[in-house]
């Protein structure tokens, strides 16, 4: 690692860690245990550096991506996506997450790829990266926002909407309270989790693109998710070459 690698990672003496509370498959617990994949990675990373971790934790991934605005952070377990690439530089995915359509009972629609028609209402969390990827890809059907996983699910029941977006670890953990539920075949994407760091901290996404690299091809990300009985996780292929 060069010095100035380490200056920008650290740069207050300790590496502060931003974690996204809502997506639970990184971090099962909060403050001030800081449980799962993202907080162990964390940790591993501050050790490389030989520096103590700071976590600090944000509702959702758009909290997370604002705060890099204050400089409330030095690397972010994050959603790689473009709406937020002009402010945080990210490494290739280090694991990926299925997003689905979750629909009622009854439901007319059977596939993804009828979810995109005219009058259908989509449940969704507000700042999500699937969220974003749908803002960019949907023609016709409109999209209501709430905050969280929970408060989408809330009110997908509530109002009675007809599809929810959102992980498919999160739905199946939902279709008991919903019987005759179901989970559409087929994906509409794969959220890209990455590791990412302010711009123009160009030393500091140099080594971290390796450190990515280096976790994955170790076996170290596969052993995280075994560790903490994570379903729903797949981690994401080396780069060719």
């Amino acid at each position: 690692m060069t010095s100035a690698a380490r200056a920008e990672l650290a740069p207050t003496g300790k590496l502060r860690v931003a974690l996204n509370y809502s997506n639970f498959l990184l971090v099962s617990k909060r403050a001030p245990e800081h449980v799962g994949v993202a907080p162990d990675l964390g940790r591993e990373l501050a050790k490389r550096l030989g520096v103590q971790v700071e976590f600090v934790g944000y509702e959702d991934a758009g909290q997370v991506a604002e705060g890099v605005k204050t400089g409330a952070w030095d690397v972010a377990f994050i959603g790689a996506d473009p709406a937020r690439a002009g402010e945080i530089t990210f490494t290739p995915a280090y694991v990926e997450i299925d997003a689905t359509y979750l629909v009622p009972p009854g439901s007319p629609i059977h596939t993804a790829h009828e979810v995109d028609r005219v009058g259908v209402r989509i449940a969704t969390t507000a700042r999500a990266a699937y969220t974003l990827h749908l803002e960019r890809t949907l023609k016709h059907a409109t999209l209501v926002y709430a905050e969280g996983l929970p408060g989408a699910f809330a009110l997908f029941v509530r109002d009675r909407l007809d599809v929810l977006a959102g992980l498919t670890q999160h739905h199946l953990q939902q279709l008991d309270k919903l019987p005759g539920a179901r989970i559409l075949e087929g994906r509409f994407t794969a959220i890209q989790q990455a590791i990412g760091t302010p711009k123009r901290r160009t030393a500091a996404a140099v080594y971290l693109a390796a450190f990515g690299e280096e976790i994955r091809a170790a076996g170290f990300v596969t052993s995280l998710i075994e560790r903490h009985g994570v379903r729903g996780l797949s981690v994401s292929p080396l780069a060719k070459g």
